[in-house]
């Protein structure tokens, strides 16, 4: 019986020591729950589950709530226009925070991010509030505000 236990308990810790992709990282810091559905309204999951690597600028559920509750049923309801939008969060590449330079950058869907390194990071007009969680195929940095393409 205690090799039982014994083996189960490191099968246990062997799998709580695997690496999540971006996907499961955000999923598990559950303040992503609405970039999480928008993901799979989009159809989106199996890309950023996928080898990367990637820079996901991740809203938080916060950030979502500050769009009009009319606005976002609309934007989750239109599977292309979400599209865009998500992919405007996501850049090609590894990205970590002491590698971030003012400018412009091209997102995976060809929208230009623009950065701002004064007083803090930005990213179009959202606020970097967290930096480089790190996920197998990537990295994510936190956003306070959804990045909608012009």
């Amino acid at each position: 019986m205690k090799k039982f236990f014994a083996i189960t308990a490191l099968s246990l810790a062997a799998l709580s020591a695997q690496a999540k992709d971006i996907v499961d990282t955000a999923v598990a810091a559950g303040n992503f729950k609405t970039l999480a559905a928008a993901l799979t309204a989009a159809g989106l999951v199996d890309t950023l589950k996928g080898k990367g690597p990637y820079t996901v600028f991740a809203p938080t559920d916060a950030a979502f709530a500050k769009i009009p509750k009319a606005d976002l049923d609309a934007l989750l309801a239109d599977k292309n226009k979400l599209t865009a939008v998500l992919l405007a969060h996501v850049v090609p590449g590894k990205v970590m925070s002491t590698d971030v330079k003012a400018g412009k950058v091209k997102t995976a869907q060809g929208y230009e991010l623009t950065v701002g390194t004064t007083g803090g990071v930005t990213v179009d007009a959202a606020k970097v509030t967290a930096v480089d969680i790190a996920a197998d195929n990537g990295v994510i940095h936190v956003i306070d505000t959804v990045v909608i393409p012009k």
